[in-house]
């Protein structure tokens, strides 16, 4: 050999074993799948958002008005069994209201007519049966805004690893098609990741209320519990 040529052979000779190192590197082929689980549950508590607004010439007199219906309003959750734990003023609201009156140069004049206030309270029902009673009672004593309703669970962990397992089977089964369909077998899996999807509230309106003669019809329905998940896969 040469003495111009013994650099180059010397480089060949390291870089050979390099490119064959980098080429047992390689990932693998792989697949990436996703899967979708759903499992349902009955709900079992109840979340109230209940409101008392009273209005007054002055923002004492409607705090003190508004104070007297929530008091009783409150005393009547505990003694249909709400526990204090499950009861918390979610905000309280002091407002001037105006009247406007138009003047002949266009622009407006601002009369302050009453102050309002509105005490928020939000109420846990563990007992969901009971949820068209409370609704009722606390209408009768002054709740006049509000309404709000959504209907969850204390422990949905089984339900949602019933999902969670629904939506790896699903996964497992599109990826067991797409290989099949591409002449290709799975290998073991790479990686799991899940998105648990928490169920929708359910409002109801106010309305719903006032137009309340007896007992608020109340339909719990089921909790809808979804997970997601993505799953990658050797191929062979």
């Amino acid at each position: 050999m040469t003495r111009h040529l013994l650099p180059v052979a010397l480089a060949a000779a390291i870089a050979f074993p390099a490119l064959a190192s980098a080429a047992d590197t390689q990932p693998p082929p792989r697949i990436v799948v996703s899967g979708e689980g759903e499992a349902t549950v009955a709900p079992d508590i109840a979340m109230l958002a209940l409101s008392v607004m009273r209005e007054a010439k002055t923002a004492r007199a409607a705090l003190d008005a508004n104070n007297d219906a929530m008091a009783a309003v409150i005393a009547a959750m505990k003694s249909a069994g709400i526990a204090d734990r499950d009861l918390q003023t979610a905000g309280i609201q002091i407002n001037p209201r105006y009247n406007y009156t138009n003047k002949a140069d266009g622009s407006q004049e601002a009369e302050l007519v009453a102050y309002q206030v509105t005490n928020t309270l939000s109420v846990r029902v563990r007992d969901v049966d009971k949820t068209g009673d409370i609704l009722d009672k606390a209408v009768s004593l002054g709740v006049n805004q509000g309404g709000g309703i959504a209907f969850t669970n204390d422990d949905p962990k089984a339900t949602i690893v019933e999902a969670r397992k629904k939506a790896v089977a699903d996964a497992i089964a599109k990826a067991k098609t797409l290989a099949e369909a591409a002449g290709v077998s799975l290998g073991r899996v790479i990686e799991i990741t899940d998105q648990n999807v928490a169920p929708v509230p359910m409002p109801m309106n106010a309305k719903a209320f006032d137009a309340a003669r007896s007992a608020v019809p109340v339909q719990a329905g089921e909790n809808s519990y979804s997970v997601q998940v993505t799953v990658t896969f050797e191929l062979k």
